[in-house]
């Protein structure tokens, strides 16, 4: 493996900082005083609840523990927080849900 050197490391930090705080500024700055359209604003609603699954998709599709491959416990756990978040409609008990099944899946099976 090569190693970079720290000239070059430090630019990439720099840089990502650079374009971390433009991205904000754009949306802070420049549109923070105006009022948004409210087609956007009904897009952005959904923002919070596309980031969990998003999140947890690659865990359970590709689990690390598995090398890769996927077990009936992540499985599991994903189709219980999903039954249970859509019946209850409350995220935190899917989540609770989930995660039981999981650990409980994990302790039974290995």
């Amino acid at each position: 493996m090569k190693t970079l050197d720290p000239t070059t490391i430090w630019i990439v930090i720099a840089s990502l900082a650079i374009g971390s705080y433009a991205l904000r500024f754009v949306f802070i700055g420049f549109v923070g005083g105006r009022a948004m359209p409210d087609w956007l604003l009904r897009h952005l609603r959904y923002t919070a609840a596309a980031i969990i699954p998003a999140m947890v998709a690659p865990l359970v599709v590709w689990p690390s523990a598995t090398d890769g491959k996927p077990d009936i416990a992540h499985v599991s756990a994903a189709c219980m927080a999903l039954a249970v978040g859509y019946i209850t409609k409350n995220v935190i008990s899917g989540i609770l849900a989930g995660a039981a099944t999981l650990y409980g899946l994990l302790y039974l099976v290995g």
